[in-house]
């Protein structure tokens, strides 16, 4: 388990709608911070920036349905069934009025949750999907691994989605192969690459939203490129924007402090 200041971060187990979620939890501020992890991860994925926010949020840190150590079931894993799984998480575990940051896949997900649902404060997006249709080679590795999770293709998949030539922590490795073969893992995975395909744009969704919103994107994400930023800023009413010089896909893993810091500037002052 993580140690922050002498205080474990809790890993709990609840039921949504019969199927088991895991999520982790430190904590006990009034105030409410739900991190949203993308595709194929897990909530170990957001370990780097935990002790940034732990001091002043209470942090809930699922795994999505489908993904990490929650329950696989056999279903379409589109990105409405995503949205509907969060407010049902939410009211089994009684989280009332959170904040959201969600990341590549569950920016999207954070997006359309909030863009139907009043209860989001402030929302905080890293690298969304959602408004790119076609793949990249990044994103080709990344699912060549997920199919067939062994070493050199996981470490050829991270080492391209970070994009900075230095070696990838080889716990990032090694956690992913180890979750994409649990059963129904590589079955959630390709449905839910399935479902980002088939599913509409999200543009016209983004302009519901009234939270006050904050992008992020690294400059150099060669998964979702940054000029696919431009459709978030122009529909989102509320949106704030934050390039993170120097970092691919995930720049709260290679940057954490940085990304704490304006997303921490932006949930307590919203300037920055």
């Amino acid at each position: 388990m993580i140690i922050i200041d002498a205080k474990t971060v809790q890993e709990n187990f609840i039921k949504v709608e019969g199927n088991k979620i895991r999520y982790l939890e430190i904590g006990d501020s009034r105030k409410i911070l739900v991190f949203v992890h993308g595709l194929g991860a897990s909530a170990e994925r957001w370990s780097n920036v935990i002790p940034f926010f732990a001091k002043k949020y209470r942090l809930i840190i699922p795994d999505l349905i489908g993904f990490g150590y929650s329950d696989k079931p056999l279903v379409d894993y589109t990105i409405d069934f995503f949205s509907d799984f969060v407010r049902k998480f939410f009211e089994t575990a009684g989280i009332d009025n959170p904040d959201i940051i969600g990341s590549s896949l569950g920016g999207q997900i954070a997006a359309e949750y909030t863009s139907s649902n009043e209860n989001i404060e402030k929302l905080i997006l890293s690298s969304p999907s959602g408004i790119m249709k076609q793949s990249t080679p990044a994103l080709d590795a990344y699912i060549m691994a997920a199919l067939y999770p062994n070493e050199t293709n996981a470490k050829n998949a991270f080492e391209m989605m970070e994009g900075s030539g230095v070696d990838v922590d080889p716990s990032i490795v090694n956690g992913f192969i180890e979750r994409m073969k649990l059963p129904n893992a590589k079955m959630a995975f390709m449905s839910t690459i399935l479902g980002l395909k088939n599913s509409e744009i999200i543009t016209n969704k983004l302009k519901s939203i009234e939270a006050k919103t904050l992008l992020i994107w690294g400059t150099s994400d060669p998964v979702i490129p940054i000029q696919h930023a431009d459709g978030f800023i122009s529909s989102i009413r509320d949106c704030k924007f934050f390039k993170m010089e120097k970092c691919g896909h995930t720049p709260y893993v290679q940057s954490p402090r940085l990304f704490s810091q304006a997303t921490l500037d932006f949930l307590e002052n919203t300037q920055i």
